[in-house]
């Protein structure tokens, strides 16, 4: 049962398991076939939940702890919906959001890890909660610590702080970027914002991590091939999260 007297239900509108398990942690990228990537590449004994809307969830053992994993789409709307039924419904209690993300900081490079301290956002998710003033999403401070620990320890290039969670991608106001890099911003992304505060409120852990992919302040890129050596990297620091 949730903590508020309903019953969990064993299958959703938008996750159907089928009896396939689903573990308590979980990582979240917004792409469905990168979901499928993860489980083919790091998991084993991978058995798939769901395939709803195409939105492919896959369960199985990184280093002898059972890890899911499972595509989010884009935005707040999308990662929060799919976040709560897997806390509510499913017993989920470590959510990682992994993906890529633009700095809005000149002096981060290309393929450097962001871990979100907090989130900042334009978006009226959390009016929902009427609270009494303005919540602050904020990820787990455990998993955070665990993540930047080991990168640091392996000479891996990570900053800790503020990322942007934007309800916009092509933004009308092209001012808005610097005025969040002033505020020390250190990243921008869509969707951390949303899965914090519906963590906050299940009281379950959640952290997101990105691997910066474009550099909005000096127009820097990433290829397709360096991408992929840098999602690894990300990956490296995310699956252990489950043994912790």
């Amino acid at each position: 049962r949730h903590g508020n007297g309903k019953i969990m239900r064993d299958q959703t509108p938008h996750i159907n398991p089928s009896g396939a398990p689903i573990a308590e942690t979980i990582l979240l990228p917004g792409d469905p076939l990168r979901a499928k990537f993860i489980a083919d590449t790091y998991l084993d004994d991978v058995v798939q939940f769901n395939s709803v809307r195409n939105m492919l969830g896959f369960t199985g053992t990184y280093e002898g702890h059972e890890v899911s994993v499972m595509g989010s789409g884009m935005g707040i709307p999308s990662i929060s919906l799919y976040s709560w039924e897997l806390i509510h419904d499913f017993g989920c209690k470590k959510l990682i959001r992994v993906g890529s993300c633009g700095t809005i900081q000149k002096d981060i490079d290309l393929y450097d890890v962001i871990i979100g301290q907090a989130a900042c956002t334009d978006s009226n998710f959390a009016s929902q909660y009427n609270l009494p003033g303005t919540f602050a999403p904020i990820g787990s401070f455990r998993l955070i610590e665990d993540t930047y620990r080991r990168a640091v320890s392996q000479g891996i290039d990570v900053h800790v702080g503020n990322v942007l969670s934007a309800d916009v991608f092509y933004n009308y106001d092209s001012s808005v970027n610097e005025r969040w890099a002033a505020m020390g911003v250190l990243g921008v992304e869509m969707e951390s914002a949303g899965l914090y505060s519906v963590a906050a409120e299940a009281g379950v852990e959640a952290m997101g991590i990105f691997t910066v992919s474009d550099n909005i302040v000096t127009g820097a890129q990433t290829s397709s091939e360096e991408r992929q050596k840098a999602f690894t990297t990300m990956m490296e620091l995310a699956l252990p999260l489950a043994a912790i």
